[in-house]
């Protein structure tokens, strides 16, 4: 299996813009147009993650600006209603914040991602406190490797291993990997075209592998 699995902890960002819970609305806005973030963990203590303060969080102060809010809006949209007239980040954040750890894989990461509908993630370590944070934006990066680089692993983790000594070429242009040549054992055909799949930044593969006709 290949071993240049990556981790969130590969790819996250270490200098995060936080805030505290007592800290008011306009400094969070401010914060988050100075850094441009669009969202700003809410920390405790030593770096203890409590809530999340997004764009989506402030937007009701503008939405209900100068509008007397309705009985219905205030049945039906109790969170939103509610953050109008918040002011500091304990009321306008949301808590308890969905985290990830360090460790975790990225196809992991981004399915909690997508599951939860969130654009990033504060990772933290086993006790809770912050040690970077994760975005969508993040989670590409892996597509950034080189074709070189990815030519590289694909023969030395997938090919060299179920392939030894064999002819098999691989090549990757703009992350497509493919694989030709004549393999003794062509019930790991299938197995080479998933193990190449699952390399970090691969986006598919062409897989050519054929095997040897018996005499």
């Amino acid at each position: 299996m290949p071993s240049a699995r990556y981790t969130v902890n590969d790819v996250m960002t270490k200098t995060v813009v936080t805030v505290t819970p007592d800290t008011e609305f306009k400094e969070i806005a401010a914060a988050m147009k100075q850094w441009k973030v669009t969202a700003v963990p809410v920390i405790k203590g030593d770096g203890h993650v409590v809530g999340v303060v997004s764009e989506a969080d402030l937007l009701p102060k503008e939405e209900f600006h100068g509008h007397r809010l309705g009985l219905i809006e205030q049945l039906y949209r109790p969170g939103d209603t509610a953050k109008a007239g918040a002011v500091r980040a304990e009321e306008l954040m949301t808590s308890p914040a969905i985290t990830v750890k360090p460790d975790v894989f990225l196809p992991q990461a981004a399915r909690l991602m997508a599951d939860q509908r969130i654009k990033r993630l504060p990772v933290v370590d086993a006790d809770g406190n912050l040690k970077g944070i994760v975005s969508r934006a993040d989670l590409l990066k892996v597509f950034l490797r080189s074709d070189d680089d990815l030519t590289a692993e694909i023969r030395r983790e997938v090919v060299n291993r179920l392939f030894p000594a064999s002819s098999v070429k691989v090549s990757v242009t703009w992350g497509v990997a493919t694989l030709t040549g004549q393999v003794r054992d062509a019930t790991l055909i299938p197995i080479a075209a998933r193990l190449a799949q699952s390399v970090e930044g691969v986006v598919d593969v062409d897989c050519r592998l054929e095997g040897e006709a018996s005499d």
